[in-house]
């Protein structure tokens, strides 16, 4: 008798199911935190508990975080600079829909950017 079943797979390290972690990703794509770039995701924020996130997320779907690097101070208010960082992952999505999800709500800039 076969015993074996497969159960959905979870991270070990952090508990997370695929559709949540793909959940968190589609919020941060409509919220112009993340944009994507070919098989790259690049991620830009002012809290670093939101990259370790994101790191989770990436990790649970098969990717891998590549870096996180402090590009720079910006004001939040008058009187208050943040550092803001961009974590850079690589993720191939053949199996998950996320390129296309971001091609239908994402942007080509993250709300961080200069240029807007």
């Amino acid at each position: 008798m076969n015993t074996n079943v497969q159960i959905n797979p979870v991270n070990t390290t952090t508990g997370m199911l695929p559709p949540e972690a793909q959940k968190k990703i589609q919020g941060w794509i409509r919220s112009r935190h993340l944009i994507c770039s070919g098989n790259f995701y690049i991620f830009e924020t002012v809290d670093y508990s939101a990259i370790e996130r994101f790191d989770d997320c990436i990790t649970t779907l098969g990717g891998t975080l590549i870096n996180v690097d402090p590009i720079g101070k910006i004001w939040m208010g008058n009187h208050r600079q943040v550092l803001l960082y961009r974590a850079k992952a690589s993720l191939h999505t053949p199996c998950h829909d996320l390129k296309q999800y971001w091609i239908k709500y994402g942007n080509y800039r993250t709300r961080f950017d200069e240029n807007v």
